[in-house]
């Protein structure tokens, strides 16, 4: 088994980073491989609705970017954490630009696995931030991964978010939850029970 942990900081090292590493040792801990995806520093594509990726499902027509390379590692994982700084009560710009078109160019190939998303601040704004990335998820039908409280930290430099010790806390816990939510995902398909078949999705406009 293998989760893939993207960190969706410009800094490989910096706060989330830290983060995800502790949800990384949780899942370790258990078993579980894992894998940091960085977006980098690069500029990010936003979407632009030119909805070609509905004619090429799971592939986004702008390759300059890494939107396409993380749809690749996350249609092929068996889980995924999201980790992204906290930038006015928002996630990263880039990050958001990124899972806009991820999601709506690959998000068909993401149902059934679980997901989380854990959130760095000096501060404030986590629970904005948490809840905007917690909706990628959610509309993908994928198992949200909960842990004892918000999944988020505090500190402005990685040192500090080390010190934050109910934060560290709760990053391992998720690990640990989601490790072993794989496990009963993978004992339930060995026993014949496969994620409901999808139904065509109706679209209902608010105006008809």
């Amino acid at each position: 088994m293998k989760v893939i942990l993207v960190n969706g900081s410009p800094h490989d090292k910096g706060c989330t980073c830290t983060a995800l590493s502790e949800v990384g040792a949780g899942l370790s801990e258990a078993g579980v491989e894992t894998e940091m995806f960085q977006i980098g520093v690069k500029p990010v594509r936003g979407c632009i609705a030119c909805r070609k990726c509905k004619q090429n499902p799971g592939k986004c027509v702008f390759g300059d970017d890494p939107a396409n390379a993380l749809i690749e590692r996350m249609s092929v994982c068996d889980g995924v954490v999201i980790g992204s700084p906290v930038y006015y009560a928002s996630a990263n710009g880039a990050l958001v630009a990124l899972l806009d078109r991820v999601f709506y160019a690959g998000g068909g190939l993401f149902r059934g696995k679980p997901g989380a998303c854990v959130v760095s601040a000096r501060r404030g704004g986590t629970t904005a931030a948490l809840d905007q990335l917690h909706k990628y998820l959610s509309i993908s039908q994928m198992p949200v991964v909960t842990s004892q409280y918000w999944n988020m930290v505090h500190g402005n430099t990685p040192d500090e978010v080390g010190k934050d010790a109910e934060g560290m806390q709760t990053m391992r816990i998720l690990g640990r939850n989601m490790a072993w939510l794989l496990k009963c995902i993978e004992a339930g398909k060995t026993a014949g029970l496969p994620f409901p078949s999808p139904e065509t999705k109706a679209n209902t406009n608010f105006i008809r």
